[in-house]
This record gives structure tokens, sequence and C-alpha cells, in this order.
């Protein structure tokens, strides 16, 4: 079956079983390899991406299900070239470690900040709860989507965003 999907906004027609997980999709057809397999049950966040503008397992999404649909990964938010504000706020915190997990936390944390730019800290938590970071940088990660939120509002010093 041919299936098509807008991914980062590049439309893309694949001749594949609507079954196969997006995740899958995305990392050996499209060779867009920041989404990560962590879990395969949607426990981890390691392989979230943006439908529609919300934060989805791509490893639990059928590929049959996001066709006509809009699809962001994290390679959309920004390059290595030219980071985006979310990514020059985790590079500035050190928030990756291994960087497995940080696609994810990427994807997770620029859906809040597109739905609610100026989130307090309660509301922060929440909704990153479902990503998991094994290494233990949660409190870096806490800072830099803090440090995001400051650099939106022109706050550059790093004082300024601690709580």
């Amino acid at each position: 079956m041919t299936v098509t999907i807008t991914v980062n906004g590049a439309d893309h027609s694949l001749d594949i079983d609507p079954a196969t997980p997006l995740l899958y999709v995305l990392r050996d057809d499209l060779e867009l390899n920041g989404a990560k397999y962590g879990c395969g049950l949607g426990q981890c966040g390691a392989c979230t991406v943006h439908i529609d503008g919300k934060p989805a397992f791509s490893c639990l999404t059928p590929i049959g299900a996001v066709a006509g649909r809009r699809i962001r990964t994290v390679e959309g938010l920004g390059s290595a070239e030219a980071p985006g504000l979310l990514q020059q706020a985790f590079e500035k915190e050190q928030a990756a470690q291994c960087g497995y997990c940080i696609a994810g936390m990427l994807m997770r944390a620029q859906a809040l900040l597109d739905r609610n730019p100026d989130p307090d800290e309660v509301q922060i938590r929440a909704h990153m709860q479902t990503n998991l970071c094994r290494c233990g940088t949660h409190m870096r990660i806490l800072r830099a989507i803090r440090r995001a939120v400051a650099m939106r509002k022109g706050v550059h010093s790093a004082q300024e965003v601690r709580p």
C-alpha cells in the first residue's frame, strides 16, 4: 500500500505495510535517526515526535495512522549549523550525557513550549514526566527548558534561569 506522509515539511510517498511503526519508517526509510528505539512500548519517550503539533511515541504509531498528518522530528527543530532556541538551551545547560533520550526530550519540551510559551515549574515537570533519562540529567533538562523560556523573553544570564 502507498502511504503519503509529511515529515518536517516534506512529502514522502512510501510503498509500505500500513502497520509499520512510524519510528521504523523515519529511521530506515527516511534516514532520520534522531528518534531512538528505546523500549518499543511507549514507556521511555526516546522515540517522541510531533504529530500535528502534539508529542507522540513513534514506536507505537502505525504509519497508516499518520497519512496526511504533519510529522515533525528533532531534525525539524534546527541543525548543528543553525540550532533552534531549545537546542541552544540544552547545549548551554549540558543537558545531554549519553544523548540517547535527548531527541525525545527536545520534542516533548518543544510541544510544551509551542502550546505554552511561559510554563511554570509544575507544568514543565508534569509535561516532561513521561520521558526517561537513564543518565540522570533530569535537572539539567529542566534547567534547559527554563533557559529556553528565558531566552525567548530576552534573559540570557544562567543565574536568572535557575529556580
